[in-house]
């Protein structure tokens, strides 16, 4: 059990690749807090760990909201004694198509989910790792940061955000021993905002064009972020902090 009895909380865990982190994290022993703006698909996620027999709760939260984030914080703390990693996982995405066309309430939707929940977490949790003496952030960004395409120019900026603050924050905050790590995952087809990043339905073209750019010649999955984040959470990263992982087959090379 590489994570054993850490408590852990998973934003937008409710489905997509936040799910599978959470169900992965709970089957290597984390207490895992289940994150969502969605009751009935967080609440959905808790069940399925619990049946399989790991330890979860369900808080619900918007991650744009300082009070509520301030919130699920405590609420790990007081379910399970303590936090041990918080999981920044929840994400938003415009629709690709011109950056001229994206209107300016879809940049706010997404600098909010994508950037303004980094900052809140760090907020909130700090304090709390402070106290503990030590804690891990993980961030899951995008390659879109790294190797941006055109049509999702606001999305492709958000996720660089997320990466060079993640940066930032390890150097600043390494000295009260807590590790900051970005993840950044490929497209994966299998994610409720699959189709936003696609420009439209995921027809055989569309695909083939995503996948052309990926050496390994497949998509990212659930279990291959969850399995990054696995690492960065447990024992075993305790000397790994600044770093972003690219999960993509190759796709920054």
């Amino acid at each position: 059990m590489r994570v054993q009895d850490k408590s852990i909380i998973v934003t937008g865990a409710g489905q997509g690749i936040g799910k599978g982190i959470a169900v992965r994290l709970a089957a290597e022993g984390a207490k895992v807090v289940v994150n969502d703006i969605d009751a009935d698909l967080g609440e959905s996620v808790v069940q399925e760990i619990v049946e399989a027999g790991g330890t979860a709760s369900f808080v619900a939260a918007d991650v744009t909201h300082s009070d509520q984030v301030k919130a699920l914080v405590a609420a790990a703390v007081q379910r399970y004694g303590r936090l041990d990693v918080m999981v920044n996982n929840a994400g938003w995405t415009h629709r690709n198509r011109p950056a001229l066309e994206v209107s300016e309430d879809e940049f706010d939707k997404v600098y909010a989910v994508n950037v303004k929940s980094v900052y809140l977490a760090t907020i909130h949790a700090t304090p709390v790792f402070r106290a503990q003496g030590g804690g891990s952030f993980i961030n899951i960004a995008s390659t879109a940061g790294v190797r941006p395409r055109p049509g999702l120019t606001w999305y492709n900026g958000s996720k660089g955000a997320v990466i060079t603050t993640s940066k930032s924050l390890a150097a600043e905050l390494g000295p009260d021993n807590i590790r900051v790590n970005c993840i950044n995952p490929v497209f994966n087809p299998e994610t409720g905002l699959s189709a936003e990043f696609a420009g439209g339905p995921l027809t055989d073209e569309r695909m083939a064009k995503f996948r052309a750019t990926i050496p390994l010649g497949r998509f990212s999955t659930a279990l291959d972020v969850a399995n990054a984040v696995l690492y960065l959470a447990s024992d075993e990263a305790a000397f790994i902090s600044g770093v972003c992982i690219e999960v993509d087959g190759g796709r920054c090379v």
